[in-house]
């Protein structure tokens, strides 16, 4: 077979495929649950797609409107994922319980897609970063495999640290996404799961595509704790009617005057 632990469950092939189905319609189904759409659509009344990057995703929608709200994003993103495998595992551990660490990843992978391409909101979602790192963080909690920590901790430890160090979110993504196949096989040495750590891994980096050639570019924002504030919109005062026309400030002045202009704004 092409996993040892379906073969280890012995259980019938029918069974096993509409455990299979209904496992991951209901992952895909709570992927779909974009939080930055959710709250910028229908709380901000803003569509977060329509700004900045127009990803649907934690780091766009911080940068764009900042905020308590953010927190909201973030706990929906990682809430649904956590639903998700943990509901994988309850079906999988009534059924055996060889087949709870597989079906963690199946249901990890449906619930990224849900969240990447979902039907509810024209199948433009997000990157699946903060799902992704959720779903990792759950590989870890793995009773029957001793080695089942490494996952989260390779994942978020090399994305903490590029993040932290660069300051660019999108290089520790991309390690995030590169280094999960690569951990899960060196902590379950089975291709079923293999395949299904590449499909989240590769969607992870097929998301990041136009991250990774601005970073080739050394084009990529950098990440600020700080929302980038829109530039106010001052109102000046009109001139006395009495003074003379060149008193006056022309609209677009020229490139000595907008000099001067920035370092005042700067002070």
């Amino acid at each position: 077979m092409l996993s040892r632990f379906i073969d280890a469950a012995g259980v019938a092939p029918g069974w096993l495929a509409a455990a299979a189905a209904g496992v991951a319609v209901v992952s895909y189904c709570l992927g779909c649950f974009n939080g930055a759409v959710v709250v910028s659509r229908y709380i901000l009344r803003n569509d977060v797609r329509s700004h900045g990057s127009g990803n649907a995703g934690l780091t766009n929608f911080y940068r764009v409107f900042g905020g308590p709200l953010t927190l909201v994003v973030i706990l929906s993103d990682v809430i649904k994922a956590v639903l998700a495998v943990l509901f994988a595992a309850f079906i999988a551990g009534h059924i055996s319980p060889e087949l709870v660490a597989l079906s963690k990843y199946w249901a990890g992978a449906f619930c990224l897609l849900g969240h990447m391409y979902p039907c509810t909101f024209q199948f433009r979602g997000g990157k699946g970063i903060l799902s992704g790192g959720a779903i990792a963080i759950m590989m870890g909690f793995d009773g029957g495999n001793p080695w089942s920590w490494c996952i989260p901790v390779v994942v978020w430890g090399g994305f903490l640290i590029l993040a932290v160090a660069t300051k660019y979110v999108s290089l520790g993504s991309c390690w995030a996404g590169a280094s999960f196949p690569f951990v899960s096989w060196f902590v379950y040495r089975d291709p079923l799961i293999l395949l299904l750590s590449v499909i989240v891994g590769g969607l992870i980096l097929w998301k990041h595509r136009g991250n990774i050639v601005r970073l080739v570019k050394g084009t990529e924002s950098k990440f600020s704790l700080h929302k980038k504030k829109a530039e106010p919109t001052t109102t000046e005062e009109p001139a006395p009617e009495s003074a003379p026309e060149t008193a006056k400030q022309p609209e677009s002045a020229p490139e000595g005057a907008a000099a001067s202009g920035d370092g005042e704004d700067k002070a």
